[in-house]
């Protein structure tokens, strides 16, 4: 008679343990997602961005001659509408090169005021994630800073090959996307938390938000896309503008989810090293703050 393996014999034990274990975390993150109000967050981060970004990328579309189809096409692309949503978004926004001529100095003012505010909104979220003390005035000038390279990275962003005949073309400029993003956000949580947190914690957050965006982008050529031509024919431009704003409430759910996952996780990893730690270790090495506490 053969003698079954031990592998084979705890099989049914371990699917069940790993069963377990992932239902407990899937509550952890929902519980953690209800305390740092994530849905508030993100609906804050869409009405924030869309008061600030929309017109600061109008402004630099309008300005710039490579991007000759304006916002519409950066939205679009973002969103990865169809043609005829791709027209809706077009009419919604008109023409980019009137923006300039149209834009006054207390316009300008206006927006740099809610650009300031749109990365102070985003520290915040970053800051209730890892359960940190709200920064210092003197640290604002760090939200100049990431407005600007957010800028910078949309318009790389727009001038990336996503959409294209070519499967090579699709397959590297989407790869190029998902580390470009990975690396933005990876950035911008050590940047904004002011070096509070090491960049080996920030890691699996960057990760897990680069990943989500890419799915919020297959899943809006699925829903949003069709969901802006029938609203535009429903309820006209405010329609289309419903849609973007939903969309946008879905990027800072990701944003801030994405942050919340990774920082979960790299403190499962932290807790699973000093179960198993040998006897007299367990104590991180310097170079940041004590792990956030759950």
């Amino acid at each position: 008679m053969t003698r079954k393996q031990p592998s084979e014999t705890n099989r049914p034990g371990r699917i069940r343990r790993l069963w377990g274990e992932a239902v407990a975390y899937t509550e952890l993150v929902w519980r953690l997602g209800r305390e740092t109000e994530l849905m508030h967050r993100a609906m804050g981060f869409a009405a924030l961005g869309f008061l600030t970004l929309v017109p600061l990328l109008i402004l630099v579309a309008a300005a710039d001659p490579a991007s000759g189809e304006g916002f519409a096409k950066w939205l679009g692309q973002g969103l990865g509408v169809s043609a005829d949503s791709q027209q809706e978004i077009q009419e919604l926004f008109g023409r980019p090169g009137q923006a300039l001529q149209r834009t006054t100095a207390f316009g300008l003012a206006a927006l740099a005021v809610f650009g300031l505010t749109f990365g102070s909104a985003v520290q915040t979220g970053y800051e209730r994630v890892w359960e940190l003390s709200t920064a210092r005035w003197h640290t604002m000038w760090r939200h100049v800073v990431w407005l600007a390279v957010l800028v910078v990275f949309l318009v790389i962003f727009v001038n990336t090959p996503v959409t294209s005949r070519s499967t090579l073309e699709l397959v590297f400029g989407t790869i190029g996307d998902v580390i470009g993003t990975f690396l933005f956000f990876w950035w911008s949580q050590r940047l904004l938390l002011a070096g509070r947190v090491r960049w080996q914690a920030l890691f699996p957050g960057a990760v897990a938000t680069a990943v989500g965006l890419l799915g919020l982008r297959a899943f809006s050529a699925i829903v949003f896309s069709p969901l802006i031509a029938s609203s535009a024919v429903t309820y006209g431009p405010f329609g289309t503008v419903l849609v973007i704003q939903s969309w946008l409430v879905g990027v800072g759910f990701v944003v801030y989810g994405g942050a919340l996952v990774g920082r979960l996780y790299y403190q499962r990893q932290i807790e699973y090293r000093l179960r198993h730690a040998p006897a007299g270790e367990g104590q991180e090495d310097g170079g940041g703050p004590a792990e956030p506490r759950l």
